[in-house]
């Protein structure tokens, strides 16, 4: 039996009796099942409940879609499935005619713990929404994979806004997605109606293997617990023309380039003494995206120790290593990233220009992870009156 009972899974032993005599629209994705691997859509359907509409994030309602690629509008037998995640950044947010004639928006997605992890902006996007139309929004909370404790990361400069970054908080925020929309609803939706359905025996300490829920791809490249633990540091390597392992059967936790010397890299991280974490020299071959089809060096992250580890900083110090082993063949992302053309991929992720900047001025990653102590501070204390969990 699960240690934890998810928003869902209390909503569900309570008949959902929140929501009767509601038209309910319902925002999910594949993660979003019970403890016994039921889909929510199905069960709230099931229970007689009328459920006019259903939205699909990023990646789409069947999860299928990779990184960056538009998804359209669908059908799940008899419900019309919105996409909110099309051809542009219009589309990530349900219009008033998607949202005509609900009472409530359900929002069930299982998050990761980091800003850049884009479910977390359409449930802000969705609570605009929703206060712009009337209607009421209940989030069916569920735990955070990294755990609550720590805060890792910089906030987000104004004029750096986006899908991966809409609104400013750490890179590792340490919330659930309930208390995240609390948060937002005091901060940037003070109109909208929300309930949260709180979790059941989650506590801020837990793992999620500790929890004795069923782990499902909330994401085609996020396979395991173990991916979102390196996640937040990794994916800053997605900001430049280095794989972040996209393309393998363990993304974010491998990393490299063509020219990437395994050992010289391994060395160089292990001599930096990053805590709960052991570089593993390491080949691949993507199987799509960034290299494809060709043979990489580089690491595998190994993450001995979660409570020490740091991801952020973990990140931070792979892509200077990378960075200074690449030499002129090192390059930032430069193309359109997540509906932005006028900032670079690497700003829009770290929250600015700042650590772009001081990169490229040959700074040390612990230099640039020093300015960070401060905008951790402050953003724990924002938090705090949100937190839902001991």
């Amino acid at each position: 039996m699960p240690t934890v009972r998810t928003g869902l899974d209390v909503l569900r032993d309570r008949d959902f009796d929140r929501l009767r005599g509601r038209r309910v629209g319902h925002v999910c994705h594949p993660a979003s099942v019970d403890s016994r691997l039921r889909h929510s859509a199905d069960l709230i359907a099931a229970s007689g409940l009328t459920l006019a509409a259903l939205f699909g994030p990023e990646h789409g309602f069947s999860g299928v879609a990779q990184d960056l690629v538009g998804v359209g509008d669908s059908s799940d037998c008899t419900v019309r499935v919105h996409s909110l995640y099309g051809p542009t950044f219009a589309s990530l947010k349900p219009t008033a005619e998607q949202l005509r004639g609900l009472d409530t928006l359900v929002i069930d997605l299982q998050d990761v713990g980091s800003r850049y992890y884009t479910f977390q902006a359409t449930m802000l996007y969705c609570l605009e929404a929703a206060a712009e139309n009337g209607v009421a929004v209940v989030v069916l909370d569920r735990p955070n994979p990294l755990g609550g404790v720590e805060v890792e990361g910089p906030a987000v400069a104004p004029g750096f806004e986006s899908f991966v970054g809409p609104h400013s908080i750490a890179t590792r925020h340490g919330m659930t997605m309930g208390e995240l929309a609390r948060l937002y609803q005091a901060e940037r939706v003070p109109g909208v109606s929300l309930e949260v359905v709180r979790c059941e025996g989650w506590v801020r300490e837990m793992s999620f293997e500790g929890a004795s829920l069923p782990w499902v791809l909330p994401s085609p490249n996020m396979p395991t617990p173990d991916t979102a633990v390196v996640y937040p540091g990794q994916c800053l390597i997605e900001g430049t023309n280095l794989s972040e392992g996209r393309g393998t059967t363990r993304p974010f936790e491998l990393c490299g380039a063509p020219w990437i010397d395994p050992r010289e890299l391994a060395r160089r991280l292990t001599e930096e003494g990053l805590p709960g974490v052991v570089f593993r020299p390491a080949s691949f071959r993507p199987t799509f995206q960034k290299f494809a089809g060709r043979d990489c060096g580089g690491v595998q992250l190994h993450v001995t120790d979660r409570a020490a580890f740091l991801p952020v900083r973990t990140g931070l110090a792979v892509l200077a290593a990378l960075r200074e082993l690449s030499g002129t063949r090192f390059a930032w992302r430069t193309e359109e990233y997540e509906f932005v053309s006028d900032r670079p991929a690497i700003d829009l992720l770290f929250g600015s220009a700042r650590e772009r900047l001081a990169i490229e001025g040959g700074a040390g990653w612990r230099d640039l992870a020093e300015a960070w102590a401060s905008e951790e501070t402050a953003f724990r204390a924002r938090r705090e009156p949100f937190l839902l969990y001991p």
